[in-house]
């Protein structure tokens, strides 16, 4: 109903605005029969004479504006399709009627090769931009691999510090790549069926030094659940959500489980300083950081921004439940594909 509803209105908008067109034609040729009207009755020309006239003409304008109205109809058709997606569509135009047409569409091609130029170059720049800062994440890790090599051989507590800090350099380099190459996600997805309990036992592991150092307890078990993800991408927003239950957890634990309520939604629960609830719907923000980012000068309000885009695509869903002084509990539905 609301489909035929919309195209009734479609049509009814078409009709008005050609006869708005067509106003001041129409006017003339009224003028016009009733300028021979007067004429044939101050020279008494027979009445059936001039009514038949006047039918035959009457006939000839309609069919002439219903064929007026029919290409003025396709036309408007065709525009409203290109509407929705106008770019590289030049040659899907109309086929122009009048020179002023014809010179539009020349434009509109000369602006459309200019965009597309302009487009290339930036694609340029861009690709020239990853290339660089992959280039360049890679040959910081040989530094970073040296220092911790180093770091290792002194075990105090001043080189471990320096190995948790090192850690987290770490993760802002990675961090930077994976925004450059959100731009180009769509691209390099793969969805395959994972153990969800494969990627959790990998983001474990890797802030597994981190845990025993600030002496924060674990409380997890296998979930036993299969998806259908990226196993790159969905990766990085799970060491994400562990790296924020860390940073803002004192002392306690964190939890990872299932949420009983929903299927296939992971839990990542902490017993952090919560978040506060101004805050909230607000956290999912690009360069947004709240009142934890205040306190906290090294939060850059990039990490659940990410987070949301890459779940987005891969067509996952995220929230979060916090409560301030309590913790916060972050939700991670992935029963949004079907297996």
């Amino acid at each position: 109903m609301q489909e035929k509803g919309r195209k009734k209105n479609q049509e009814k908008r078409i009709i008005l605005a050609f006869l708005r067109e067509e106003a001041g034609i129409l006017l003339w040729v009224v003028f016009f029969i009733g300028i021979f009207w007067l004429l044939c009755f101050l020279e008494d020309i027979p009445q059936d004479v001039t009514i038949y006239t006047l039918q035959l003409a009457s006939f000839t304008g309609i069919a002439v504006l219903i064929v007026r109205f029919i290409r003025y109809r396709k036309h408007c058709k065709t525009l409203e399709l290109l509407t929705k997606d106008p770019r590289d569509k030049i040659e899907a135009f109309p086929d122009p009627d009048t020179l002023s047409e014809k010179l539009y569409r020349q434009i509109i091609g000369q602006y459309e090769r200019e965009l597309r130029k302009e487009e290339q170059q930036m694609d340029d720049r861009y690709r020239e931009m990853v290339e660089y800062y992959t280039m360049w994440t890679h040959q910081i890790k040989t530094p970073i691999a040296a220092m911790h090599l180093l770091l290792q051989e002194e075990e105090t507590s001043v080189s471990k510090e320096l190995q948790g800090e090192l850690f987290q350099v770490e993760q802002y380099v990675q961090m930077a790549l994976q925004y450059l190459r959100m731009e180009r996600m769509n691209t390099d997805l793969v969805f395959e069926k994972q153990e969800l309990d494969a990627l959790i036992h990998q983001a474990v592991r890797k802030y597994a030094p981190l845990f025993i150092r600030r002496k924060i307890a674990l409380q997890y078990e296998d979930v036993h659940c299969q998806i259908l993800t990226d196993e790159k991408w969905l990766e990085f927003v799970l060491e994400q959500v562990l790296s924020n239950a860390l940073k803002y957890t004192r002392k306690g634990k964190i939890k990872i489980y299932m949420d009983p309520q929903s299927p296939k939604t992971l839990v990542i629960e902490d017993t952090g300083i919560g978040i506060a609830p101004e805050d909230l719907p607000r956290v999912f923000e690009r360069g947004y950081t709240g009142y934890n980012g205040r306190t906290d000068k090294r939060s850059t309000g990039i990490g659940l921004y990410l987070c949301r885009q890459i779940m987005d695509r891969l067509s996952h869903t995220i929230r979060i439940e916090s409560e301030m002084g309590v913790g916060t509990r972050v939700y991670l539905g992935l029963d949004t594909v079907e297996l």
